[in-house]
């Protein structure tokens, strides 16, 4: 298959990929803007669909009073027995925290705070 760089145009940094179903999905970095996290579908790798966005509801993440290099960056998406989870830092507040769903086109869980410090955080299932 052929394809030219970028393979998604636009700002997406800081990607996370995982496979799932028979599709991959992915996650980027989104800063102060909210909604937050942008998701994203392919079954290629090549050709990519925002289907939506992880953190949907202002009570999932906090980017008030936030300067411009602030906010949600380097998230992570896996999938797991199931289960989808997106863990993330928000640089506002200095927190690590992850959120989850059973259907990745559905709504994501609350907020589970990581009590760990330190930024780009991801996960692994052993």
């Amino acid at each position: 298959m052929k394809y030219v760089n970028p393979v998604v145009r636009g700002f997406y940094p800081d990607p996370s990929v995982c496979y799932a179903n028979g599709k991959y999905y992915m996650v980027n970095s989104t800063f102060q803007y909210f909604p937050g996290v942008s998701l994203l579908e392919s079954e290629d790798l090549v050709h990519w669909k925002q289907i939506g966005n992880v953190l949907t509801r202002k009570s999932q993440v906090y980017l008030e009073k936030i300067n411009s290099s602030g906010g949600v960056f380097a998230p992570t998406i896996r999938y797991n027995d199931g289960h989808f989870y997106m863990v993330t830092t928000n640089d506002t507040t200095r927190e690590n925290f992850y959120v989850t769903t059973d259907d990745i086109h559905g709504e994501w869980s609350d907020p589970v705070k990581v009590d760990q410090g330190g930024i780009d955080p991801s996960l692994l299932f052993i």
